[in-house]
């Protein structure tokens, strides 16, 4: 019998994250749960994922701290000896506003967490997967966004922005590792119904836009995670440096 994959996915206690995990865990992989603040919900993710059979680990890291990132990564070593894929959905955003009117602290909050905490993880995943270094290769889902291409205006051009930098580092970094044998792909949501939305201050937001969507309805973080799964899984042995938009035709 093959031995479990190891998958590390970060922001994993709510939404696309938690979705992710919980389907991975349905198709073999042991699964590592990153929170920041929330170890409850992370740790009731873990014990979902226990209860149907899997096998899931919550551990606690801030992917802004490069410190914490490198024990995060440690500490599955020790664990597991082995990483074979690592999905970098942490992300936040804060209060609705025009760019104009960013404090410069908040805009280094989000870049921190949404840009540097995935190239930090990407770092410590391609030193343990990449066969340069001895590794069996690997497979690398960065969560970006439509907003990436879109730039949210009047709402979250910071965000935007942070996630349009994290697709020119997929691209890049695809492109590093590709005869290393380790695969880095990204996947855009759009408008999903997840509790991020309130961390910007309108609970509500995917039924007041849902109407720009060509599909007319928000989506569900399941429906991303299975984009993420294929990703990651043998079946898109071929694809490296793409994206895909998960995000009902917008």
């Amino acid at each position: 019998m093959a031995e479990a994959r190891v998958l590390l996915v970060t922001g994993a206690s709510r939404g696309i994250g938690a979705a992710t995990a919980t389907l991975a865990a349905t198709r073999g992989y042991t699964v590592m749960l990153n929170y920041r603040r929330d170890a409850e919900a992370a740790e009731s993710v873990a014990e979902a994922i226990r209860a149907q059979g899997g096998h899931a680990l919550a551990l606690q890291a801030d992917v802004s701290d490069p410190a914490q990132v490198a024990a995060l990564f440690e500490g599955i070593d020790a664990r597991f000896g082995r990483l074979d894929a690592l999905v970098n959905n942490a992300g936040v955003l804060e209060t609705q506003a025009r760019l104009e009117d960013l404090d410069p602290s908040r805009v280094q909050r989000i870049f921190a967490t949404n840009l540097l905490g995935p190239l930090l993880c990407c770092q410590q995943a391609v030193r343990r997967m990449s066969t340069r270094h001895g590794g069996r290769g690997g497979a690398i889902v960065n969560v970006s966004s439509v907003a990436a291409l879109t730039g949210s205006p009047g709402e979250y051009v910071d965000y935007a922005a942070s996630k349009g930098a994290l697709d020119t580092m997929t691209r890049g970094l695809a492109q590093e590792v590709a005869q290393e044998g380790i695969r880095v792909n990204g996947v855009r949501p759009g408008f999903i119904y997840t509790d991020m939305h309130a961390d910007g201050g309108e609970p509500g937001r995917v039924d007041r836009v849902k109407a720009m969507v060509p599909m007319r309805r928000g989506g569900q973080a399941s429906e991303v995670a299975e984009a993420i799964l294929w990703l990651l899984s043998d079946q898109a042995s071929y694809t490296t440096g793409g994206f895909i938009d998960v995000a009902g035709g917008r």
